[in-house]
């Protein structure tokens, strides 16, 4: 006899496969010569890739602006919206083309994954980030280290998640 699902068990692993919108990573306008790479794979405790993770990201336009352009997954080729959301590969790869940040030297994250009964928040510090900025500084450096990216050249930056272990990626808790 089959069971029903109860409400402890967790949902997925589908998140990459349901959530997802076509061209949802590319948020720079096509042809943007500022366009910035931002890539990485998201592992699990043991080190392993996690293939259905879901990141969305969330940031200001490069002149500071925080409204986006309506219809946030909406890919006209031209405005920059400020969402993005990218699925993580079999090998547990994403990529994300944005544009530069204004006014913050991070992009934000929400992390969503199978064995996760709620989605996680990180931030992605680009390299040419700050010491003064708040969050930063309220951490020990090691811990600091798991929230920046390390650059590629040609304006891309590299960030592997670490959902737990010696490489845990720092998450922000809200009350």
């Amino acid at each position: 006899m089959t069971l029903p699902p109860t409400p402890a068990q967790t949902v997925g692993p589908f998140f990459g496969l349901a959530l997802t919108a076509p061209d949802g990573h590319l948020v720079a306008p096509a042809g943007h010569p500022e366009t910035l790479t931002v890539h990485g794979r998201v592992h699990d405790g043991a080190g392993e890739p996690v293939p259905d993770a879901l990141l969305e990201f969330w940031q200001p336009a490069p002149d500071g602006g925080r409204t986006g352009a309506p219809g946030s997954l909406r890919r006209d080729g031209t405005a920059f919206t400020g969402f993005g959301r990218a699925a993580t590969d079999a090998d547990g790869h994403y990529t994300l083309r944005t544009l530069p940040p204004g006014g913050v030297p991070y992009l934000s994250v929400c992390l969503f994954a199978r064995g996760l009964l709620h989605h996680l928040f990180t931030r992605v510090y680009l390299t040419a980030c700050q010491e003064d900025d708040p969050l930063l500084s309220a951490l020990p450096p090691e811990r600091r280290r798991t929230l920046r990216t390390v650059p590629e050249g040609g304006g891309t930056h590299r960030f592997d998640i670490h959902l737990q272990g010696e490489k845990e990626t720092a998450f922000l808790a809200f009350d």
